[in-house]
């Protein structure tokens, strides 16, 4: 927020020098359309700054019409609302409404529609949100170190949630806050809405990889909340949950892993085939457990499955 305020304390007093430099009346409306022209990334910049332009120009154009028809009077300036907002909304124009509201009412307080007045208005439009799109250009906050933060965050929360899950299975009757959990969840929600910032300020070299592993750490931690689920089943201390309880640990070591290796889902299959080879449970405690264990696997897979994806991701925009 606080760079936010700097771009826009530059972009208006650029642009009120630049309306003074021009001649153009009344030049602190530059630094208006200004102020509303500084945004968050160099892709709303440049988009809304064109929305921003054409429904300015629209309006502009409307209320010309509609002021040399019936005057100017205040009641005018009503019906200019009433006719031009609909529009502007019905072809995607409403983030210019008010930069449109600004222009026409400088039109209104002159009191008369010449070619010198409407070019008048015009310019300020292209120093105003000129100035504004320049900024927006020229400085974007980098956030690579805070997204790498969150990274190392939401692996580490992970690391410790499969602890903690391998931990209940080895003692069901341990008792776990869950903090890791929220931590995770707000560390991937801050990541995804960061990279999301990023990318939008990469025009030229849009690279996705940081919106596909926060895309990913999202969908892996629905399984995880799966997995608690699956683990909440569990009863007693037998021989499966402690195979379990190994590959859960190993999973937690290898996501601070920088690559995929699938030696886990390689071994919850070998698993699967010794739980087949079993005996049949002799007791309702154990057919539960057994059957939340397999479940629990499943998760475990699929969560894997998520993991193998992004890997071919990677690897194709490293190609490219």
């Amino acid at each position: 927020m606080g760079i936010r305020v700097i771009k826009t304390a530059i972009a208006a007093i650029l642009a009120i020098y630049a309306a003074r430099y021009f001649q153009l009346e009344p030049a602190l409306s530059a630094g208006i359309l200004a102020i509303l022209g500084v945004e968050v990334t160099r892709k709303q910049g440049l988009t809304r700054t064109a929305v921003r332009f054409v429904a300015s120009v629209l309006g502009l154009a409307l209320a010309s019409i509609i002021f040399v028809l019936f005057g100017f009077y205040y009641w005018t300036v009503a019906i200019f609302i009433l006719v031009s907002f609909p529009i502007m909304s019905r072809f995607q124009l409403k983030e210019g409404i008010v930069t449109s509201c600004v222009i026409v009412f400088h039109l209104y307080s002159y009191g008369e529609v010449t070619p010198d007045l409407i070019l008048n208005e015009i310019s300020l439009l292209f120093v105003g949100l000129g100035s504004a799109t320049i900024i927006n250009m020229v400085y974007m906050p980098k956030v690579d170190q805070e997204i790498m933060k969150l990274r190392q965050t939401i692996e580490l929360t992970y690391y410790q949630i499969f602890y903690k899950l391998a931990m209940i299975l080895r003692d069901p009757s341990y008792i776990w806050s869950g903090e890791e959990l929220l931590k995770a969840y707000e560390a991937i929600e801050k990541g995804a809405a960061i990279s999301q910032r990023s990318k939008e300020n990469r025009l030229w070299n849009n690279e996705a990889y940081w919106s596909t592993y926060f895309e990913m750490r999202r969908e892996q931690f629905e399984s995880i909340e799966h997995m608690m689920e699956m683990v909440a089943y569990v009863h007693g201390n037998l021989e499966h949950s402690e195979r379990v309880a190994e590959l859960l640990e190993q999973l937690g070591r290898d996501t601070r892993s920088e690559v995929y290796v699938g030696e886990v889902k390689d071994k919850l299959q070998q698993l699967k085939v010794k739980f087949r080879a079993m005996e049949l449970p002799k007791t309702r405690i154990e057919f539960e457990t057994r059957a939340s264990l397999l479940m629990l696997m499943h998760e475990m897979n699929r969560y894997l499955d998520v993991a193998e994806r992004l890997k071919r991701k990677k690897e194709t925009s490293d190609s490219d």
